[in-house]
This record gives structure tokens, sequence and C-alpha cells, in this order.
């Protein structure tokens, strides 16, 4: 008789300030944006995830607007096996919809950081 595994969560790897960005947040947004990263720890891909363009491959975010605002978040999917949290910030440009400079030079940098914090992980786990 076969048994059931239970799926087993992707290790999610929060970089900067992010976590605390997005405890900032309002409660209701937590809350959902919490729900969806979990849905992508158990392999799947929330409704209001696209992909996040010039940066590299694997690099997501989740947009939502909650009460009249909008907030995102921006994480880093195929650096191995971990999830890494790039970037959370509320968006605050009522003008087009891009992100802002500051966000998205970030939003590089600790993709950078990710990389290389995958590559360790994976060389200590072959060794």
């Amino acid at each position: 008789m076969d048994r059931f595994e239970p799926p087993v969560p992707r290790p999610v790897v929060w970089l900067g300030d992010s976590k605390r960005n997005l405890r900032d947040f309002p409660d209701g947004a937590q809350k959902l944006l919490g729900d969806e990263l979990q849905l992508i720890q158990f392999g799947g891909m929330p409704k209001d995830t696209k992909p996040f363009k010039g940066v590299g491959s694997g690099v997501v975010e989740i947009a939502l607007r909650y009460a009249a605002d909008a907030y995102r978040v921006v994480l880093a999917l195929q650096s191995g096996r971990r999830i890494y949290i790039l970037h959370a910030f509320q968006k605050k440009s009522k003008r087009g919809i891009e992100t802002p400079k500051r966000d998205a030079d970030l939003i590089k940098k600790r993709y950078t950081e990710a990389q290389e914090l995958a590559r360790e992980y994976e060389k200590t786990k072959t060794n």
C-alpha cells in the first residue's frame, strides 16, 4: 500500500529589510501576500504574479491592490531549491506602472546576492 507523503514547502530566505517591510504593510495586505507566498512555497502560482522584467530569469512580482494602495513583493524562484524574497514595498507612484528606479536597483542588487547564496547553499549540500 502506497503511503501518502504530504507536500514539503520550499524554504524562504528574506533578503535585506524585505521581511520588515512586509510587516509594515496593513494586516489585510500582509495576510493576502502571506497566503500567496505560501502558495508559491507549495508549487502554485498566484494570479497576481507576473514576471519582473530586467533582472533575471525566474524573478516574479506579486502585485496586490489593497485599500486603494499598491503593494509589491519581488522574489527569485529559480535560484536552487529555496525561494529568495528580494524586496517588499508599497508602490506610491501615481504615474505609470514602472517600478521606481531606486526599488529596481535594489532588486537587481539583491538578485545578485540571492544567486551567490544559492550557489553556496547548493555547494554545501553536495559536500
